[in-house]
Parts: C-alpha cells; structure tokens; sequence
C-alpha cells in the first residue's frame, strides 16, 4: 500500500482560487432550507431512502462503517444551480448565456500545490470498496458511483473531454462504465479499442454544480475551458499521478485508470435510469483503477438519478439546464424573438419543452417546434406560447393547453424521427414521433377584448370633474368612469349613468365602453 499525504498545499497559485470552486465550500454555504444535515451514524443501506424525493441536498456526517462525510442531491434543485452560478432561478439560461461567451483561463498546478492530490492512494490502498457508495435503486446491479465527471484527451484533437458516467461497482479495482449511449466517449473508446488500446481516464467525484453543468454540455470545444468560462474564471488543473490526463486541482476525489480495450464484453446493469425506469443489463467496457487522490478533508458525491420523484434528482435538473440552453441557440436563428425556454424535470429534463416567443409574423410558432426538434435528439414534445404565459406554471400552460389549442389546427407531428432507446414508449425501436403544439393566438387576435385576460381593476385612470366631462374626453370602460370621479365605492357611478341615459345622452360601444351620443 503506498499512501501519501501533502500537508502543505496552498490556496492559490498563478491567480486561481483553489477553494472558491470547491464542492465543500458550495455545500457549507447552503442555507437550512436549501440543505438537510444528518449528524451521526448513517449506514449506506440508508443513503437512497433519505435522498428519495428531497427537496433538499443531504449532508451525511458519517456514512458507511468508515463513517466519511457525504453529500447527495446537490444539483437536485434548480434554486441550487442558481444559487452556484450566483442569479436567481428565473435568471438562469440568460445568466449560463452570458458565461459561455467568457474567455476562458486554464491555469497549470504543480501536484505539490493540488488540493485534489493532498492524499494519493496507490497499490493496494486504492480501494474503490472503500468509498461511501450505496445502493441505489433495489434492482441495481451493484453499488454505483453516481456522481463521477471523467475527464479524457481526445487523441485526434488534443482537447480534454468531459462527461458524466455512472460506474458499477465490480470489485476493488474495478467498475463498468455505461458507453452505450453515442456520446464523445464513446466514440474516442471505441477508436482506441479497435486499435487494441486502453484510454487512459480520470473521474472526479466532488465537483462544484457549474463543473457537472460544463459536463452534460454538448459544445465542439475543449471542455476545460468550457468549465472555465462557466466559473467566470481560470481553471487550475493537475496532471494525474498514473497518467498525463488532466482534472481540476480543486476537486474533492479523482479515481484515476484505465478503460480496458476489450471493448462491450461485460455486463453492467440494471439501473434505474433518469426517466424513471430501469435500464436492462448492458455489455459495457470495464474501467480498471490506478489510484485514488483526494483533499485530506475531501467530501464524497452521489446524485440522485431516476424513480417516481425525477423532478427533484440531480440528472433532471442538471438535463433541464442543459436543455434549455441548447434550444435557446437553436431558437434564436429560427424566430425573430424567444422570450423563455423551460424544460420539464417531470420528462427528465428534456423530453417536453415549453417555450414562449413574441410572435410577430404567422408560422414562427412552427418555425420554433421545427428548432427544437432539431437542437437536441431528446426533445419529444414541445409546447409553445405567447410571453403572456409563464412557462414555469403548470397551471397557466394547462390553460393555454385548454384555451388556444386546436387539435386539428395547431397539433405539429412528425414521424420516423432518430430517438434515444432509453425511452420505453419506443418498445425497442430507433426512431420515433415528435409532437409540436402551437398554443400561440395568431398574430393581431390578442388584441381583442375576448381574447384578452381579465384582471382586478387598477384604477389609473385619468381625473375628471363629473361623469359627462369624463365621456366628453371619449369613450371610457366603467373602471376609467370610477377612476374619473375618484370613485372607491362604484355605485355612484351607475346612478350618474342612469341619470345620462334617461336624457338619453349616452350609448355604448361594441367593446362595453360607455360614449356620449353624437
């Protein structure tokens, strides 16, 4: 067993901060609505039943027999993934918008100066069995390691690839990655196999939310500057100790190895996967570890991924963030003007999307359907109204649903379209249908008073000295009369009307308005 520990690493070097992205520092800041602490003993039996359908991320202070410190469903809000990129919820795509056009910094760190390599686990300590990691779901093939980032060079292009894998646990040194869906991954993988090659890979487990959105991130760049200009900062990063990949110094835990080239030979699986079903046993490559380092006070990770509560689990609102940002640059050459994008947790995060759009010319609501059919493979079902709906409502986009939606009108569908096979309404099946629903009035009819919403009267109407004067300055709803006279009561109002109409002064509009006559 070789095991080191650096007891002198220092907080910054070169301009970059190596706590301020630090998973811990992001955790012990949460206030107690956003953040469940369980002091105490808690046994890894334990750990899924306690995450389940929280609304909160879970701080466990011992976990498992070696009692370590754990920390679960802290991307599962989307207040918390606000709160990490320092905006509130609403501010959000507009906010990851603005962060992906930063410069990006990648900034050097010596293995001395890394928190992530304080302690490095070589030999027989490195022991995947002696990380807090818990059973799942009950029909899970074995402990799974959740929460991982890898991090691998893509020989063609020299640029760091950065994803998000699960990994099974198959004993000390060994675990199966799940490479079945297309992905970056899979494809530098299935190269290097081919060519009777291992790929050298690092996985981080502890990482700050914007790292893990930087990870399901789908961008032609090199995904360490992705992360940096996510951060809004330089990124410090460290060459493993097994291999010449390169992690964030900041992270908590990296398990460094080696993906065998024996290509999809092993089974991994079942897992609950994150629409809310199981996913079947798979032939997957296995990932072979080399060593372990970490902070000497380095916080373990788990997400939360699938069952009856998706809308509360990491992956949900992690894919929904993702999602959304995607389409919104999709939106933008389509339609002269999106005005929101939402992606329902409840569909996992991408199978349904809300948009809204200021529509100014007829078929741009169409136009936007087509868009985010094409944006992202996942995009199932897409709901589009005008700015007038809040699409994070469920209850003001049920009333659009009910009120300006005709089936065999404003009902989009396309068939034969490529689609996940995760999804189990494709009952195995390669391609599937996609549905646009065009809730949007057409454009010139919400100015009419029957299409228009009604609201409590405001009373900002202009003053005048009686109700006739008032009708001498032009026609007048009866909120503008009460405000004319400073009316709070109203029924005043309808006896100076009476009055007008027995001298038969006064008529009204095709809108309700009341007029003098001419």
């Amino acid at each position: 067993m070789n095991i080191v520990d650096k007891s002198n690493a220092i907080n910054a070097t070169a301009g970059a901060d190596l706590d301020r992205f630090r998973l811990r520092r992001f955790v012990e800041e949460l206030p107690p609505e956003e953040l469940e602490v369980r002091g105490g003993s808690t046994e890894l039996a334990d750990v899924a039943q306690a995450l389940e359908g929280n609304p909160r991320a879970v701080m466990f202070e011992a976990a498992g027999l070696e009692r370590q410190q754990l920390v679960g469903g802290v991307a599962g809000s989307r207040s918390r993934i606000a709160r990490a990129l320092g905006v509130a919820p609403n501010e959000l795509l507009h906010e990851i918008q603005r962060r992906l056009r930063n410069k990006a910094e990648i900034v050097e760190v010596s293995r001395a100066e890394a928190p992530a390599q304080q302690v490095v686990l070589t030999g027989a300590g490195a022991d995947l069995t002696a990380l807090p990691v818990h059973l799942q779901h009950g029909a899970d093939g074995a402990p799974y390691i959740s929460s991982s980032t890898d991090f691998v060079v893509d020989p063609k292009t020299g640029f760091t690839n950065v994803g998000i894998r699960r990994l099974m646990l198959r004993g000390r040194t060994e675990a199966g990655i799940d490479l079945n869906s297309p992905s970056d991954l899979r494809a530098i993988y299935e190269a290097s196999a081919a060519a009777g090659k291992p790929v050298p890979v690092a996985f981080v487990v502890g990482s700050h939310p914007i790292d893990h959105l930087a990870a399901v991130m789908r961008l032609p760049s090199d995904d360490l500057a992705l992360i940096s200009s996510l951060r809004g900062a330089p990124l410090p990063v460290v060459k493993c100790v097994t291999s010449d990949v390169r992690v964030p110094a900041d992270a908590e835990w990296v398990l460094e190895g080696m993906i065998d080239e024996r290509g999809h030979v092993e089974p991994e699986g079942p897992y609950g996967e994150f629409l809310g079903y199981y996913g079947a046993v798979k032939r997957n490559p296995v990932f072979h570890l080399t060593a372990i380092t970490r902070r000497r006070d380095a916080l373990f990770q788990t997400s939360t991924i699938g069952g009856r509560s998706i809308s509360r689990t990491d992956t949900a609102q992690l894919n929904g963030v993702r999602t959304e940002a995607m389409v919104w640059r999709a939106l933008e050459t389509a339609v002269r003007e999106p005005v929101g994008v939402y992606a329902t947790t409840s569909s996992g995060g991408m199978y349904t999307l809300r948009v809204a759009i200021r529509q100014r010319v007829p078929g741009e609501a169409r136009n936007a359907i087509a868009a985010c059919f094409g944006a992202l493979t996942n995009v199932k079902h897409v709901f589009v109204v005008d700015p007038d709906i809040d699409i994070f409502s469920d209850e003001e986009m049920d009333w659009a649903f009910a009120t300006r939606f005709q089936a065999d009108r404003d009902l989009v569908v396309m068939t034969d379209m490529r689609a996940v096979p995760i999804d189990p309404s494709l009952m195995g099946r390669r391609t599937g249908a996609k549905a646009g629903f065009d809730l949007t009035w057409p454009p010139g009819v919400a100015a009419r008073l029957e299409f228009q919403v009604p609201a409590p009267p405001t009373f900002k109407g202009k003053r005048f000295p009686s109700i006739e004067a008032a009708l001498a300055d032009g026609p007048k709803f009866f909120e503008d009369l009460m405000s004319a006279v400073g009316s709070r009561d109203g029924r005043e109002v309808v006896r100076a009307l009476e009055d007008l109409r027995g001298k038969a002064t006064i008529e009204r509009d095709d809108e309700g308005r009341y007029l003098l006559k001419p």
